[in-house]
């Protein structure tokens, strides 16, 4: 066979989904770990585990404001027969050495602050006539109003056992014991548990950075005018809410014309802030698919010094429905992922959605790229579905009742089902039909359905 038989050859093969899948996810490696500051490494991967350093809480507090009271004073205490107990000072939260408090004897406490030494339970201001000498309190005047009541007397009107009403230090979490494992993706708690353990900064890898581009010289920014032959340009939008979605950084690149030289330069210009490249458009067979034609002759041969030179670009025809064209390769000095996605609107988001996807997931160092997929009943048949391919419907899946309809037909331009539909219906290669009532596999997206 010779070279230019056998580029043929190769260019016919139809790759399946899977084998598309694990080709791109074999060639990209999770981005290097980095120190950042708290709230930036919010939704990024923790590379090490954390041990406690400091207990928390690291010291014996107050859960209620009140009074902080040996155990044995209040023992008989009751709203007919109260306890008048000394009231020796206030302990705030955040105030210096506490009093020690001795037998007759009460500290107005505060929640979160220390209990004093001698101090054996704390009262609610409640049980208590908050040292105003008449009937339960509901609450303490403000120091500023009244600053007598840190002395004088507190009546207390209910008992309280030892311990009552104490945070013991340790009893969240006490030193030595693991905090988060490496691989916890950092959320509002696991970065609250941080800041309270005493850290300003962790090591993460961080929120990949997607640059994804529309290409297409009909493509007009959503706001303006449309001309004749014109259309909004969606898929930019949408791809880059997406990467959202998934975990990354996103930057929006405005619609490229159908010019090589155009979208070489571009490229060129955004792979400096790029660690995957998603395009969309121009991967099929037509005259003018701009992608195809700029990336294809890219290869690792690509002179010394090209922005772009890296291991090439190669484009290919799935077995799957939407999606059929689909591009992948290395470019540029740091062998950038670059996906090239068909140009129609559900055909770019499901591949997005099966390919892009776990690409970010796995940038980011994630064990399991994937969605999670369940088993449903389809409501409603789905009469046709083609032979070999592997076909993504959009779905309206229904987790409690377990079942999920089709929405919209199977076409790829019709975006309004898609952004009805919280769910991807996977028609299997070899099963052509399925019969209302037949179980299928689904993926839910995790959005809502209209």
């Amino acid at each position: 066979m010779n070279n230019a038989t056998g580029r043929t050859s190769h260019q016919d093969r139809v790759w399946s989904v899977a084998e598309h899948l694990d080709d791109v996810l074999s060639k990209i490696a999770p981005l290097d770990p980095i120190e950042l500051q708290l709230l930036d490494a919010q939704g990024c991967v923790l590379v090490e585990d954390i041990t406690v350093a400091v207990a928390l809480p690291p010291f014996d507090n107050s859960s209620m404001d009140g009074y902080a009271v040996r155990a044995a004073d209040v023992a008989g205490a009751t709203e007919a027969a109260p306890v008048a107990l000394t009231v020796i000072g206030d302990v705030a939260a955040g105030s210096g050495e506490p009093p020690e408090v001795g037998p007759g004897q009460a500290a107005r406490i505060m929640t979160g602050a220390p209990v004093p030494p001698g101090a054996e339970a704390v009262v609610p201001v409640e049980w208590t006539d908050g040292g105003a000498g008449g009937g339960p309190a509901a609450t303490m005047r403000a120091h500023s109003a009244a600053p007598q009541d840190a002395g004088g007397e507190v009546r207390i009107h209910r008992p309280a056992a030892a311990g009552a009403h104490i945070r013991r230090r340790g009893s969240d979490v006490t030193e030595g014991e693991p905090a988060l494992a490496a691989g916890t993706v950092l959320g509002p708690s696991q970065i609250g548990l941080l800041a309270a353990l005493g850290h300003g900064t962790v090591r993460v890898r961080p929120r990949p950075r997607v640059v994804v581009m529309s290409t297409g010289s009909e493509l007009v920014q959503p706001g303006e005018a449309l001309g004749p032959g014109q259309i909004h340009d969606s898929n930019s939008f949408q791809l880059a809410a997406a990467a959202r979605a998934a975990g990354a950084i996103a930057y929006r690149v405005g619609a490229v014309a159908d010019d090589a030289e155009t979208l070489r330069a571009t490229l060129e210009d955004q792979l400096i802030r790029a660690d995957i490249l998603v395009t969309s458009g121009g991967v099929s067979v037509g005259a003018y698919d701009v992608v195809k034609e700029t990336l294809a002759g890219l290869s690792a041969a690509e002179p010394d010094g090209s922005p772009l030179a890296g291991g090439g670009v190669e484009f290919r025809k799935l077995a799957m429905q939407p999606g059929k064209p689909q591009g992948f390769g290395l470019i540029g000095p740091d062998r950038t992922p670059l996906l090239a996605l068909p140009g129609n609107p559900v055909s770019s988001y499901v591949s997005f959605e099966v390919f892009v996807r776990p690409a970010i997931r796995a940038l980011m160092g994630l064990a399991d790229v994937h969605r999670p997929t369940v088993t449903a009943r389809c409501t409603e048949a789905i009469a046709s579905s083609p032979q070999g391919k592997r076909q993504f419907l959009r779905g309206s899946y229904d987790a409690e009742a377990g079942t999920v309809a089709p929405v919209g037909g199977a076409g790829s331009h019709l975006i309004k089902a898609m952004a009805h539909a919280n769910a991807l219906i996977i028609v299997p290669e070899d099963t052509t039909e399925v019969a209302a009532g037949g179980s299928v596999e689904v993926v839910p997206l995790g959005q809502p359905a209209g």
